[in-house]
């Protein structure tokens, strides 16, 4: 947007000033479920002349559903691991037929959320030093929390 020719007259300053309002409204609008006479009330109040609320408006309502995706996947906690699986997996030639003889560990985190919705595994692949360096941060973050809830 900064860079755009038709606004480098404009204060960069109020620019995203403007950008975070227009965002907060699109936003608060898609959460609301508000429909298309209540966000013109609501622009009308915030002395928008019509044209731009009618511009406004029919964009709105183009991105209006996919907005609802997005506010939607977005959730209200994190998810929590509920299991771990893993598995061996070794790799003995590469695309050009070279040995290579290189394990790697499959792992596989079930993930749940408080809401009912279903969420899909978590997966990655991952060499030794890879998981060793994760196991031992997991480690530390667990002292850590045992630290804290002590005090």
């Amino acid at each position: 947007i900064l860079d755009d020719p038709d606004l480098k007259d404009i204060d960069p300053t109020v620019l995203k000033h403007c950008h975070a309002a227009a965002a907060t409204c699109i936003l608060e609008a898609g959460k609301q479920k508000a429909d298309i006479s209540a966000i013109s009330t609501c622009l009308e109040d915030c002395k928008l002349d019509k044209e731009r609320i009618e511009q406004f408006c029919t964009e709105y309502q183009k991105n209006k559903d996919a907005l609802e995706i997005l506010l939607g996947s977005i959730g209200r906690s994190p998810l929590h691991i509920t299991d771990v699986s893993w598995r061996l997996e070794y790799q003995i030639k590469n695309n050009q037929l070279h040995k290579t003889y290189q394990p790697s560990y499959l792992v596989t985190l079930n993930v749940e959320n408080s809401d009912s919705r279903p969420h899909p595994d978590v997966s990655f692949s991952c060499t030794m030093e890879q998981l060793q360096d994760l196991v031992g941060k997991l480690k530390d973050a667990a002292k850590s929390l045992e630290r804290a809830t002590q005090m």
